[in-house]
């Protein structure tokens, strides 16, 4: 009989439903959620009452165009953390009753360790161990993959998460929500070394985003006093200045750890992964250092069930079920 999962992925500001059958995923559906857009970024309390109108939807939509009937569900998947926690409690809550109605197991998954298990949805696929650089707009960790499911924390930020980083500079530039995606499309246009920010060194292999943050903050600031056009005259350099500048945060780091661990299969996962510099620059280094590079899909990258499914489907091979008393963690850790 073959092994059948629906997951659901309700951690911030995406609605989504995934089927996976034995391994393979077989839908992704996501809702995206428009509302958040006029207030430059996601309001919790819109973001909850939204996954509450998506949710029924988009698991019909993920059952009905799998063709495998509820009937045939062995289990349903959903992420219990880290994230929003109206947004976790929605999707926890279905889960729960969905689960109970049918009398199937349900499974519990942590959304980061989903975003590296992303890589398992197609090949080519890492060989363990590998380390993954793991990048979103709440976390930013360096993460040695044991197994499917044995996975440590080697390097994380002290503060912000580089995500975040990316955001709060479009913010200040006057670009719309969300703004990570749009310094990425300038940048390609600008001079990366227009204009130079710090770079914060931790020990370690540790992070910190908050001094780049504040330093665009007074650098526009400074000189918007002395040319109120300045952003506009050099939109494309600041972008390309500043994400220079994360990506070579990211790389050190990066660099650092598998020289540490003599470690050559490299990935990259979460919602900044798809930034294009990034990934160019990674291409870069592999050449360099021979490293073997594995970059999931951009669907795969920012938040979506079928990283969820495929955790839950090793989660499944084990057996590691959890009860219906199982709560939502906004602040999950490994």
């Amino acid at each position: 009989m073959k092994i059948n999962i629906l997951a659901i992925e309700s951690s911030c500001d995406e609605t989504s439903a995934s089927i996976i059958s034995d391994g393979k995923i077989l839908n992704n559906i996501v809702a995206t959620q428009s509302v958040h857009e006029k207030y430059g970024g996601v309001v919790p309390e819109l973001a909850s009452r939204a996954h509450q109108q998506h949710l029924i939807p988009v698991v019909h939509e993920a059952i009905q165009s799998s063709g495998i009937p509820k009937s045939e569900l062995s289990a349903i998947a959903f992420t219990k953390g880290p994230g929003l926690m109206g947004s976790l409690i929605v999707g926890v809550s279905f889960a729960k009753s969905f689960a109970y109605a049918l009398g199937i197991p349900i499974i519990e998954v942590n959304h980061m360790q989903a975003h590296i298990l992303a890589h398992f949805i197609e090949d080519p696929k890492p060989v363990f161990p590998f380390i993954c650089l793991t990048v979103s707009g709440g976390h930013t960790q360096l993460v040695l993959v044991k197994d499917f499911l044995q996975m440590e924390i080697i390097g994380e930020t002290s503060d912000d998460a580089v995500g975040e980083a990316f955001d709060k500079t479009a913010k200040l530039l006057g670009l719309p929500y969300p703004g990570g995606p749009l310094i990425d499309k300038y940048a390609k246009q600008g001079n990366p070394r227009a204009f130079a920010f710090p770079i914060s060194d931790m020990a370690g292999l540790n992070f910190s985003f908050s001094g780049i943050k504040t330093a665009v903050l007074y650098f526009l600031r400074d000189n918007i006093k002395l040319n109120p056009d300045f952003i506009e005259q050099n939109l494309t350099d600041i972008c390309a200045s500043v994400q220079f500048t994360l990506i070579n945060m990211l790389m050190q780091k990066l660099k650092k750890a598998a020289k540490e661990y003599n470690i050559k299969e490299i990935a990259i996962a979460g919602g900044v992964s798809a930034n294009s510099g990034l990934r160019s620059e990674l291409k870069i280094l592999a050449e360099k250092f021979g490293w073997n590079i594995y970059v999931p899909k951009i669907e795969y990258c920012t938040d979506n069930a079928a990283m969820i499914a495929m955790a839950a489907h090793f989660k499944y091979l084990k057996s590691e079920f959890c009860g219906l008393d199982v709560v939502p963690d906004a602040r999950l850790k490994f």
